[in-house]
């Protein structure tokens, strides 16, 4: 019991100096709102509003229209251009895609005949353009099919494929990105308070303060776990509610307290890291460039920006040491496919597993450095 009062009252001074820091509550308020916010609208992988010129050399109702297919929200209004100026502007970035319709286009398809139509992309867009070159081609074969069958041919491909979502069916993207946001910023957090606070400790030279009192490296470490996963956790589950619930509209498929269990599982692996982090560093400018080399692999081989099957092979077996691979499986499957804790919880385990390693590793190098330090 004296152990655990030590942690507690230990917990609150952490508490304390942690809200009258108003750069670390901004930072945590930022990164939790405003952050997420603009991820996950200001970037998008769909078509929209892409810029298209035609150069129509049938000037037929065929050719004109497929231009009048095209219309927002994927496509702007398409210009017409002559094709000597195909290379000009689309250098100057005028147009994102340029489609040539060839003469006798219309002629040649009452005739039964294929002619082709030739697509220009500027692929600098990567993404955008590898999308918006499926969209244009559906476009002008459904259009194409279309006049067939009005002038009594058949194009109509030999199989209908017939695409249905799973958890998205709308392929909105800003749920995914919301929040993918929400829980890299709860991976970044997490190490970044708990290693700085106890690094503060050294820098402020309160941790002779902390030396001399009966408390030993598990005491001193659990306080600071449980008192900065506290602050984290609500900021999450206030993101989570507020931001991608209510401004986001991204539905909750499971269970809200499943998922705020997982991820105070989570901030125990992730906090065990940044104490691992603020024992090793000396300054905090030490600790600022540790942090950069964990944090970016920690949330690029989660799973989140691509899938572990689509990384490496020689990278996938590591993933599986990462408490935040384990975490966003479980925080995607509770939250899009509606998992229960039949499914998760043998992932719960993995990241519990894992964060009792690191906090293991992470004490035995506390407990160094405070005899070192004495």
């Amino acid at each position: 019991m004296r152990a655990l009062s030590n942690i507690f009252w230990l917990g609150t001074k952490e508490l304390r100096s942690f809200l009258s820091d108003t750069v670390m509550v901004a930072f945590l308020i930022w990164s939790f709102s405003f952050s997420v916010y603009s991820e996950a609208t200001g970037s998008s992988e769909a078509v929209n509003n892409a810029s298209v010129a035609f150069v129509d050399e049938d000037v037929s109702t065929l050719s004109r229209s497929i231009a009048g297919a095209l219309h927002r929200p994927y496509f702007q209004p398409p210009d017409y251009i002559a094709a000597r100026d195909i290379d000009v502007l689309m250098d100057k970035s005028r147009y994102m895609f340029v489609v040539v319709i060839p003469a006798d286009f219309e002629a040649d398809i009452r005739r039964g005949e294929q002619p082709q139509v030739q697509l220009n992309i500027d692929a600098t867009a990567v993404g955008q353009a590898a999308q918006g070159a499926g969209y244009l081609q559906a476009i002008i074969n459904d259009e194409v099919a279309q006049f067939a069958r009005s002038n009594g041919d058949d194009l109509s491909p030999p199989i209908d494929l017939t695409l249905r979502r799973a958890f998205n069916p709308n392929g909105t993207d800003a749920w995914f990105l919301a929040v993918n946001s929400i829980l890299n910023s709860l991976s970044m957090i997490a190490i970044l308070l708990t290693g700085a606070a106890l690094l503060r400790e050294r820098e402020h030279g309160t941790i002779e303060h902390l030396l001399v009192m009966p408390l030993n490296a598990f005491q001193i470490a659990m306080a600071k776990v449980w008192a900065n996963g506290l602050i984290i956790l609500i900021a999450f589950t206030l993101s989570m509610l507020i931001m991608a619930e209510q401004v986001l509209a991204v539905p909750m498929a499971g269970s809200r307290t499943l998922l705020v269990f997982g991820a105070a599982v989570y901030l125990f692996a992730a906090a065990a890291i940044g104490i691992l982090l603020g024992t090793m560093a000396r300054t905090m400018a030490q600790f600022a460039l540790l942090t950069v080399m964990a944090i970016i692999p920690i949330i690029m081989l989660s799973g989140g920006m691509s899938p572990i099957e689509s990384q490496p092979d020689y990278i996938q077996p590591f993933t599986w040491l990462l408490p935040s691979r384990h975490f966003m499986e479980f925080a995607q499957a509770v939250v899009f496919r509606g998992a229960d804790l039949n499914a998760v919880w043998p992932v719960l385990l993995n990241m519990a597993g894992l964060g009792a390693v690191f906090l293991a590793i992470s004490l035995f190098f506390f407990r160094r450095s405070i005899t070192a330090g004495r």
